[in-house]
């Protein structure tokens, strides 16, 4: 394959010649033995690399399954994804590890699994197989091995260590959980009275549990990765860490606020919560000046039905997989985001972050996972329009670029013209 006169995202036009599955060379004038696209100056980026999903298989298919989940990633110009354990059964063993791998051979797009840490998990048949980290690592218990002082999580640590495992976590400290808002408001679904589970989940938790994570992480020499940091001041702490120590923020915390959450009800409860304005515009701000280091979904998709429900009564998690990069880029066509910083978020720092060494760059030598965008053809986002099976979005009506189409190690997996995709077998990236 042959991509003649394609933007890259620092302003280049550039062609792409693809050998093999991987980018052969990238240069001017270059000359092709097979299929020939003209790009038109249209913008090409490296494809996706998502590092926190929940496919939701085995254990809940009826809310996304691996195929159903790569669809909704490779229409949103995701080319790899990286799942977490908390399935049914939990990652927690190489056992488990393997029945997840098989149902995974069912993605459209390459994929990493994350081994789990609970109290019966083990570590020796899991560090044997090719996970990508453990995490996401629940430190949210108030009491407890894995509360914020328990000695699980701290082991779990020092043995990825030792072992060379990055460790993503989930931090929040349940004991600075605001405990009097507890079962108060009214109303279900997007009629809901939401906003108490931000107040309930204070930012307070994540502030004080990312400081804790981070010295537990230091101090053991681990790579530690924080998930969905959802407050400035956790941002703050992770760059000021030492430069193995990483995090993400996800879109819906970095786009959405508790301003929102008249609209959203129960379909806007997530774990962190939405906080402030004031504190997402500090956020954002962060994303743009580089102190975040990835953008990452935390696609965590529920059926419509078990959203419409009491706020405390419904499961926290919203989808995301297939609007992160698109939302992105509307946000460069008239705000201070940059293109380049949209490539470095979604590809290229995750894919160095976990090792993913053949991933994130439009490079000679790298897999030929690429997406095409039209930055002139922005269109409302639609729930019903999206392939999750969930069937729903936290981002109805905003504005997003969309993929014209995605290709996985140089197989067109989706085709945005005719809203199709290519069965193709994703690769387990580790």
């Amino acid at each position: 394959m042959l991509v003649r006169n394609a933007t890259l995202a620092d302003g280049r036009v550039r062609d792409v010649r693809v050998d093999g599955g991987r980018i052969d060379t990238v240069g001017i004038d270059l000359d092709g033995d097979g299929r020939t696209i003209d790009a038109d100056e249209c913008l090409l980026l490296p494809g996706a690399v998502d590092v926190h999903v929940h496919f939701r298989e085995p254990g809940a298919p009826h809310k996304e399954t691996w195929r159903t989940g790569s669809r909704s990633a490779a229409a949103g110009g995701v080319t790899t994804v990286v799942d977490q354990p908390n399935t049914d059964p939990p990652t927690t063993t190489g056992t488990a590890y393997d029945q997840k791998e098989l149902l995974a051979r069912e993605s459209l797009v390459d994929f990493g699994i994350n081994g789990g840490v609970t109290a019966d998990w083990d570590p020796e048949t899991l560090f044997d197989r090719p996970i990508v980290a453990l995490g996401e690592v629940f430190l949210a218990d108030s009491t407890g091995d894995m509360g914020i002082d328990g000695d699980l999580f701290a082991d779990a640590v020092a043995r990825a260590a030792d072992a060379g495992v990055p460790v993503t976590v989930h931090a929040e400290d349940a004991t600075r959980f605001e405990s009097g808002v507890h079962g108060t408001g009214s109303g279900t679904g997007r009629n809901a009275d939401a906003d108490p589970w931000s107040a309930y989940r204070t930012a307070e938790a994540e502030i004080v549990a990312v400081e804790r994570a981070v010295e537990i992480g230091v101090d053991a020499g681990a790579r530690l990765h924080v998930a969905h940091t959802s407050t400035p001041e956790a941002v703050d702490i992770v760059a000021d860490a030492p430069d193995r120590v990483t995090c993400e923020v996800t879109p819906h915390h970095c786009l959405l606020s508790r301003a929102d959450l008249n609209e959203l009800g129960t379909f806007g409860r997530m774990n962190p919560p939405l906080r402030s304005e004031e504190r997402r515009a500090a956020l954002y701000d962060r994303i743009v000046d580089g102190r975040v280091d990835a953008v990452a979904t935390d696609h965590a998709p529920h059926t419509r039905a078990e959203k419409e429900t009491t706020l405390w009564e419904a499961p926290s998690g919203v989808p995301g997989v297939e609007t992160m990069v698109p939302l992105l880029l509307a946000e460069t066509l008239d705000g201070p985001l940059t293109v380049e910083r949209v490539r470095d978020l979604t590809a290229t720092t995750p894919a160095e972050t976990f090792g993913l060494v053949d991933k994130g760059r439009i490079e000679a030598g790298r897999d030929a996972d690429l997406a095409l965008y039209d930055l002139d053809r922005p269109r409302p986002v639609r729930g019903e329009r999206l392939h999750s099976n969930c069937g729903w979005t936290s981002f109805e009506g905003r504005s997003a670029v969309f993929p014209e189409w995605t290709t996985v190690r140089g197989d067109r997996v989706y085709d945005g013209a005719m809203d199709t995709f290519r069965a193709a077998e994703g690769e387990n990236v580790r």
